[in-house]
């Protein structure tokens, strides 16, 4: 699961936090927006961040990314266990 957004569930082809898990690349998630190493370092800045986004309507910060047929429902059952 380290290849999978903290906050959202989006498979990232590089792993937000590197592939050791402890290295925060500081790219940004096209879906939800985080910067990784940013806003997803703690539990709570993590629900804290997610339940903005789903306040916010779950609207992609790349929208041109944003793949056909996508469900949130679907992708928030890809968020790391120890991230939810």
């Amino acid at each position: 699961m380290e290849h999978h957004c903290r906050v959202c569930g989006l498979y990232i082809e590089d792993a937000p936090w590197g592939e050791d898990g402890k290295s925060p690349t500081y790219e940004i998630c096209p879906c939800c927006g985080v910067e990784f190493g940013n806003e997803d370092y703690i539990l709570e800045s993590v629900r804290s961040y997610r339940k903005k986004w789903l306040d916010n309507g779950t609207n992609w910060f790349i929208n041109k990314a944003k793949p056909l047929n996508w469900t949130p429902e679907e992708q928030l059952t890809l968020i790391p266990e120890d991230w939810y």
